[in-house]
């Protein structure tokens, strides 16, 4: 019978009165980044515009600050931007995660590698 893989698993989010940033919301504005829509990124991860913008509102409430300035079609067409402090929280949440990775990958190979590799369980790292 074949083992099966073993694999750490691990979700990072910002708390401030409840779950107020993640990857969720991380994924939405590198969308938007990308794209230059909310709509585009919202289709992209495969939810409705309605439930973007609401999850990023509410990270807004909750941050305290505004992550993406909108500009409602026209004739020229709309758009999303992300605000300043969006664009350096992505960054800055980026590097964070990228360190918790690392970190996580360290701790399992230094504690779990020798015993995962005695029982001849395949390690892959999410």
């Amino acid at each position: 019978m074949p083992r099966s893989q073993v694999t750490v698993g691990y979700k990072i989010w910002l708390s401030a009165d409840g779950k107020a940033f993640g990857e969720g919301p991380y994924l939405l504005l590198q969308g938007i980044a990308k794209t230059g829509s909310l709509r585009q990124a919202a289709r992209e991860m495969g939810m409705s515009y309605r439930k973007a913008w609401g999850i990023l509102r509410e990270c807004e409430k909750k941050l305290g600050f505004t992550l993406i300035e909108r500009k409602v079609g026209g004739s020229s067409g709309g758009y999303s931007k992300i605000t300043p402090s969006g664009h350096e929280l992505m960054k800055h949440y980026g590097q964070f995660c990228d360190e918790i990775k690392k970190s996580i990958d360290n701790a399992f190979h230094k504690n779990l590698d020798a015993f995962v590799k005695s029982q001849k369980i395949r390690h892959i790292h999410k």
